[in-house]
Order: structure tokens, then sequence, then C-alpha cells
């Protein structure tokens, strides 16, 4: 397992927090955690821990985005813009050289944004179970979104929060949304989600998530980024959302590849949480990527 040192920085006056695995002269990889309740830069430990057993040598920087885990969680609306600002400033203060991303999820807009704001400052792109195509494609009208967000941060959201910590509804939401496998629902998911959300200023992050801050078309940045791209979908890939549709995972995987000028696809199995469920096939897909890419 590789040694994990502990760090934090500056930004806008607010603590950030990232853990660092470092390989002297060897390729920086970030890793963009999803949000949700309970989750962290912590997502990625099984996977980060099973791509170093490999014996491929990178530096794996694993930072924990304003509003979750162990950075500062003040009480803030978080759009994609801010969350790429944030990482920027990290890449370019503490990191110092470009980077591999990978991304989960619906945090594929972060990527797109912190792409746009420094195109030299990324080398390749790996988007694990990004969202659905029509999520992505349209803009949703700014005021609902306010409107959301206003509902959340009330007492009606902080009533939903405190639901949505409780263990039974973390085990049947992980089972019905996110995983392929009940089974692979596991303590160790489930304590790292109560430990995620133990500090209830977290729902913040959670509810600008919720409210759709994200949700906007994206398909012009992506025609315009000239990376190439990994998109690693799981043959059992589902929307959270019920505005994603009906569509298949090699539909989606088709939309995502043929939007970005220099990508390519890999169904492997698995649902929505790749690098937790399916580790091995996802570090395996990320490692045949880079290869190919000399990175």
């Amino acid at each position: 397992m590789p040694s994990f040192a502990s760090k934090t920085y500056q930004w806008q006056g607010l603590s950030c927090a990232y853990r660092l695995s470092y390989q002297e002269g060897q390729k920086p990889i970030v890793f963009i955690h999803p949000v949700g309740v309970g989750l962290s830069g912590q997502f990625w430990d099984r996977c980060v821990n099973h791509w170093h057993s490999q014996g491929q040598s990178y530096s794996f920087y694993i930072p924990d985005l304003l509003g979750c885990g162990q950075s500062a969680l003040p009480h803030y609306a978080y759009y994609p813009e801010d969350w790429a600002a944030q990482l920027h400033f990290f890449i370019t203060s503490e990191i110092c050289q470009p980077v591999i991303l990978v991304v989960q999820g619906a945090l594929f807009p972060v990527a797109m944004e912190l792409v746009h704001l420094d195109p030299q400052g990324i080398q390749a792109m790996i988007l694990s179970g990004p969202p659905a195509g029509s999520l992505v494609s349209e803009n949703t009208d700014p005021t609902w979104q306010k409107v959301r967000w206003n509902l959340f941060d009330s007492p009606l959201g902080w009533g939903f929060y405190l639901y949505a910590r409780q263990e039974s509804f973390l085990r049947q939401f992980s089972i019905n949304q996110l995983f392929a496998k009940p089974e692979d629902v596991d303590d160790e998911w489930l304590k790292m989600l109560a430990a995620g959300c133990a500090d209830l200023e977290s729902r913040h992050a959670v509810y600008s998530f919720l409210s759709g801050f994200w949700r906007r078309d994206y398909r012009e940045k992506m025609q315009q980024t000239e990376q190439s791209v990994l998109v690693v979908m799981g043959d059992q890939a589902s929307s959270i959302s019920r505005d994603g549709g009906a569509e298949s995972p090699e539909e989606r995987l088709q939309f995502y590849t043929k939007t970005f000028p220099n990508a390519e696809g890999v169904v492997i199995p698995g649902r929505n949480v790749l690098p937790y469920e399916s580790t091995p096939a996802f570090v395996e897909a990320c490692q045949g990527f880079l290869r190919a890419q000399g990175l």
C-alpha cells in the first residue's frame, strides 16, 4: 500500500486538504472525488491502493473539495467553476506541473471547467461513469437551480440531511442507485460515508450538487478539448437523475466519444461507482490507456 502524507494549503482564506503519495520524477495523477452524503477524497483509497500494488509508478494526489472531507466546510452554494478554481490553484501551487485527471461521475463538469481554465495544465483525462448525455447537453434554468438551493438551504433541507445520514438510507440508496451488486455495499463503504457526513456542515456541498448547478450544456467545451480522454462506463450504468432518460451504457459512451475530438471508451462490469465496486477492471483500463498515450 502507498504511504500517504496529509497536507493542507490555503486558498481564498480557506484550508484545503489533500493526501499525497509522491514518487520522485513520476507523472502526477489528480483524483476528483464525487460529491454526495459522506463522500470525499477517501472514495479513491481502494482504487489508488490497488493501482499502487500493480507496480505502476505515478505520484497520486487526492484532494478534498471545499465542503467535503477534511477541507473547510463554508456555507456556500458551490458551482463547478468554484471547485475548478480550487483545483487549478492546487495544481499550480502544490504540484507545479501538468497532471492527469481521473474524475468520478457527475463531477465531470468540474473537470471541463478546469480544462477550459488551463488547457496546458491537463495532460489527459479519465472519466469514470460520467453523467447521461442529456444532463450535459442543455442548459438548466438558473432560476430553478437557485429555487432548489433555497429549498435545501432551509429547515426542510436540514431535515432531509439528517434523514440521509442514517445508515439505512445510505445502504438502500447505494443498492438502488450506485452498485451493481447489493453485496458490494460493504461495511467499509458505509463507515466511510458515516465518517464523511458526521459534520453537518458537509451538507452545503451536497445541497449544491442536488440543486443542479453543474447541469448545463458542455458540448462546446467538450469539442474544444484537445487532450486525450478515456471514458470508462459500467455495463449496468444508470442515471441517478430522473431527467437522465433511458439510455444504454453503449449509447452514453457513444455520446462522449463522438463529442470529444480525441476520446475512446470502454465498458467494464459494474454500475456507477466503478473505482470502488470494480477496482481491478477500472485500474486495468486506466493503465492501458495511459500506456498507449505514453504517460
